[in-house]
């Protein structure tokens, strides 16, 4: 029975304990060949912990961990560097505050290599450990682990307290650059890449490795990797569903990877979940996005530059979502440089969008499961569009009487699309055409669906729009029967008053 290290971080307990190991250390041997100071970005629960112990222990000259490793015959065994390891994800900073834990930790160091401090204040008291560390034991090795945890922890719940945070990191990092003498190599890791002026101002030779091709798989597993160290594993499984469900990210359009934590645990359990996203995904994204009625997140497009940070006193949603793991890059255009965003896979869009869902609804529990759902997708594909009616509004019954009385015809036409994404049918919203926006394009195999929603109007109304903008037109060619739907809301009666349909 292999043994996999669901939830393990740790390097050498890893191996020490013969856990499952993907071989990482090509990257790391090429990435400490010259020292250098490095930034890496990825999403949470993605291995950044595990190549940053993996990290200390190879500078620390643990040889024997790395038997049979790449790196084994490849090190310089001979020399080894004192390690400041700080992960901001086990300080403790939400009981302590970030200032005192930074602080006890620096003074932990300090105990294990026998150094004492002169000054209180944090930067400071860095400035000492690192200079007299230098002295005494050679070069250091500067390794942050999650460094935005203590600002991402409050995004959403406390701005003034993220934004002290950050103040606080800005302080704590600044004497770095100056610090160069006494440093072999800084390597920092987060989720997020938070702009330049704000936190590393003063790190201005900071290497940004986040989309750098040639460690586009430092973190997560490649398709390589998988078929290697999972001989056994994949005897027994789909290896196209596993793909489907599990890969799919990219930093470079060039190397895709498996998220680890959810395929460590499918082979661990078995069964297909959603894993990664059920582990701890933030409410403030969620709610931030329903804030914006924003939840069409399919061919979304941006520049490098809008997608490589954000500013936490102005958050973009589209930033936010690629940096936290929720979107990936799908495509790229050259000459325009704009590349095109998706979900990298079904865990991510299923479980994304059923969250999304249940906040849009106010955690409602009209939609009635799964089951409710399936009979919507059955309905139409039968064409009873009596039941479409009574199903619509068995989802929408118990929506509170402040979204009916607040919300405006996208909010239930954001419920109506993130219900199909549920069942996987191809839909498409808000589709741009010569003549007008077009709220849903529903793909069956036999038969397209243009449904326009209108509040407190008239069905016909909707179906008219339809009819007179030819927004069936530009599928007349695939040889499908094109029906319009046309839908209206009624405030007061908090149900769909009228629904209309003619094939077109």
């Amino acid at each position: 029975m292999r043994k996999y290290p669901v939830g393990l971080q740790d390097f050498e307990k890893i191996i020490a304990e013969n856990f499952v190991y993907i071989d990482k250390t090509k990257y790391i041997l090429d990435l400490t060949k010259g020292g250098g100071y490095y930034f890496l970005s990825r999403p949470r629960r993605f291995g950044k912990s595990m190549l940053t112990t993996t990290m200390q222990a190879l500078f620390e000259g643990k040889k024997q961990l790395f038997t049979g490793l790449y790196v084994e015959d490849k090190w310089n065994w001979e020399v080894t560097y004192p390690v400041i390891r700080i992960s901001f994800a086990e300080i403790g900073f939400q009981s302590m505050g970030l200032d005192e834990s930074i602080r006890k930790e620096l003074v932990r160091h300090g105990d294990i290599f026998e150094i004492s401090f002169e000054s209180h204040f944090i930067d400071q008291m860095f400035r000492e450990l690192i200079q007299k560390l230098s002295a005494s034991h050679g070069k250091v090795v500067v390794l942050i682990d999650e460094y935005d945890k203590p600002i991402i922890h409050y995004l959403g719940v406390d701005i003034a307290q993220a934004l002290e945070n950050r103040n606080t990191m800005k302080n704590f990092y600044s004497i770095l650059k100056e610090a160069d003498p006494y440093l072999k190599m800084v390597f920092i890791t987060g989720i997020s890449k938070f702009t330049k002026v704000s936190i590393f101002s003063d790190l201005n030779n900071l290497a940004d490795l986040t989309v750098d091709h040639r460690f586009a798989g430092i973190c997560g597993i490649t398709q390589d990797e998988l078929e290697s160290n999972f001989v056994e594993e994949l005897k027994k499984e789909d290896k196209a569903k596993i793909k489907e469900w599990y890969n799919g990210y990219t930093w470079d359009m060039k190397t895709w990877v498996y998220n680890p934590f959810s395929l460590i645990n499918f082979f661990s359990s078995g069964m297909y979940n959603s894993y990664w996203f059920e582990s701890g995904t933030p409410t403030f994204v969620i709610n931030l996005l329903k804030s914006k009625k924003q939840y069409n997140f399919e061919s979304r497009e941006a520049s490098l530059l809008r997608l490589s940070s954000f500013d936490i006193e102005k958050i973009e949603t589209l930033p936010l979502m690629f940096q936290t793991g929720y979107l990936t890059l799908s495509a790229y255009d050259e000459i325009g440089e704009i590349y095109t965003l998706n979900f990298p896979n079904r865990e991510v869009e299923k479980a994304f969008n059923e969250m999304l869902l249940d906040v849009f609804m106010e955690n409602s529990d009209s939609i009635g499961g799964i089951v409710l759902v399936n009979k919507l997708r059955i309905s139409l594909l039968n064409e009873n569009f009596d039941n479409v009616k009574s199903i619509i509004n068995t989802l929408f019954k118990s929506l509170p009487y402040t979204i009916w009385q607040n919300e405006n015809e996208s909010f239930f036409h954001a419920i109506l699309h993130l219900t199909f994404k549920l069942l996987g049918i191809y839909v498409q919203s808000e589709v741009l055409t010569t003549d007008g926006r077009i709220d849903s394009i529903i793909h069956f195999v036999d038969k397209i669906y243009c449904i326009e929603i209108k509040l407190d109007k008239s069905a016909n109304e909707a179906l008219t729009q339809i009819r007179e903008k030819g927004y069936l037109t530009p599928y007349a060619h695939e040889g499908k029967k094109l029906i319009g739907i046309g839908i209206n809301f009624s405030k007061e009666k908090k149900e769909v008053a009228e629904i209309l349909w003619e094939v077109i």
